[in-house]
């Protein structure tokens, strides 16, 4: 692993990072590029670029009908490719693709890493790629290719695994504040917060960015008060909704 990845770096910056996730080829097919630049002019500190797939099962349905619209837009992994080749002679924060294995896989995974190296980006969240079938087949991949894979750890995950997952993490963990699906809800509850708490007294060695649940700036304090930091989809998805690509910078500022 490279100390150069951005993601490394912006993970010791003294600051509660937002993340901010969106699914590339939404609204329209050719919207990703500016989404992600007017996203980093706003101040977001990392960007979650979501790969669409036709089964998406961590996805609530906010995300799911993006995707839906995304595939019907024509958004596939090799365009997503193209659209991206030259985002880094503009674009200096992390980019992170989010997406399933399958589309990886059909892709090819060491063509697909490859690709990603090539274009900038700093690493990929696969919720359904499991703890040892990657690393016992696709860590060296990935570690080639300078890229930082994040896993999810959830409420019911045992200590245990958490333990292994900050062992073979060199970034942060994808923090699900729920076992739900992604979705906006109002605020979090004492389960929730105890979870949290629980989470922090571990003092993993990587930082914690939590996500699923955080649609505002009330939200995102309370999820960032032990964590380093919060990831917002749904919310910022439904955003480009109702508004479309014109007011982005107004949606960051109403989080912090």
């Amino acid at each position: 692993m490279t100390i150069e990845n951005r993601i490394q770096k912006k993970i010791q910056e003294d600051k509660k990072l937002l993340s901010i996730y969106f699914t590339a080829g939404y609204p329209n097919l050719n919207d990703t590029v500016k989404i992600i630049k007017d996203l980093e002019k706003s101040g977001v500190d990392l960007i979650e670029i979501g790969l669409p797939f036709s089964d998406p099962l961590a996805d609530g349905p906010t995300i799911q009908e993006s995707s839906t619209v995304a595939l019907n837009n024509g958004m596939h992994s090799e365009l997503l490719f193209e659209h991206l080749k030259d985002i880094r002679k503009t674009v200096s924060i992390p980019l992170i693709i989010m997406g399933y294995f399958n589309p990886m896989f059909q892709y090819g995974v060491e063509a697909f890493c490859k690709k990603c190296q090539e274009i900038g980006i700093d690493g990929l969240i696969l919720p359904d790629l499991p703890l040892d079938v990657y690393q016992n087949e696709y860590e060296l991949v990935f570690k080639k290719y300078g890229l930082i894979n994040v896993f999810l750890i959830t409420p019911q995950t045992s200590e245990e695994r958490i333990l292994a997952i900050d062992n073979a993490s060199d970034g942060f963990i994808y923090m699900v504040s729920s076992a739900s699906t992604t979705g906006a809800k109002k605020g979090f509850g004492k389960e929730q917060k105890a979870y949290f708490d629980r989470i922090s007294e571990m003092q993993l060695k990587n930082p914690q960015i939590v996500g699923f649940g955080i649609s505002n700036s009330q939200t995102f304090d309370q999820a960032t008060e032990k964590a380093k930091g919060a990831i917002i989809g749904s919310a910022f998805i439904k955003h480009l909704t109702q508004k479309g690509t014109e007011k982005i910078a107004e949606f960051v500022a109403g989080i912090r």
